[in-house]
């Protein structure tokens, strides 16, 4: 069977790899500037074949090049799980403003939540005019709690304690989120002092 990709495969290892070093380079950047890798962890793929053509499947699209490559975007995709939330933004700012990239789409789940909690911050690029990848960028709180919500509802069945499930993993997310900002705050007063004791000496 010929590939859903065409010719393009090589075209997509080449922008993820594109993305993973330049998520590199400002995460060595950030590094230099305050001592800690703001990256917990860098995941990346391109979605295999089999995943690919189930995804049109879902969406009613033909199983083609162009469906693949230029109607669904995921093609290529990122995960970066940053520590603090002020990493997530640091990265994302670097990625928004790379020459070769252009914004296709983005969705901040961080300041506006979903409605069951999922926090996340979702970037959309196309690179070199061609690419499109999908890039989520999260705390180590936001990705836990979302790997958890998802063991959940992939095991769910339905029961009258669906309401009661919902209401307390909105309640576990907000209260993750609550954390987040508690420890974005004590580093941010730890950075300070460091620096002020830098200056004194």
């Amino acid at each position: 069977m010929e590939s859903i990709y065409g010719e393009h495969l090589p075209d997509l290892e080449k922008a993820m790899q594109f993305l993973v070093d330049e998520i590199n380079i400002v995460r060595e950047r950030m590094k230099q500037d305050d001592g800690m890798d703001p990256v917990e962890h860098l995941i990346f793929r391109i979605k295999t074949e089999e995943s690919m053509r189930e995804k049109c499947k879902r969406k009613g699209l033909p199983e083609t090049e162009e469906s693949a490559l230029q109607i669904i975007h995921d093609a290529v995709g990122v995960r970066v799980v940053c520590a603090f939330i002020k990493d997530v933004y640091a990265i994302r700012d670097h990625l928004v403003n790379l020459e070769h990239c252009r914004v296709v789409e983005e969705k901040d789940y961080i300041k506006h939540a979903k409605p069951n909690g999922y926090r996340s911050y979702h970037l959309i690029l196309k690179i070199g005019g061609m690419v499109y990848a999908e890039i989520q960028l999260r705390t180590i709180s936001q990705d836990t709690w979302a790997a958890l919500e998802h063991h959940i509802h992939y095991k769910k069945i339905k029961t009258e304690n669906d309401d009661l499930i919902i209401a307390e993993l909105k309640r576990c997310a907000d209260e993750l989120a609550s954390t987040d900002l508690s420890m974005q705050t004590i580093k941010d007063m730890m950075m300070s002092n460091l620096k002020k004791a830098e200056k004194m000496n």
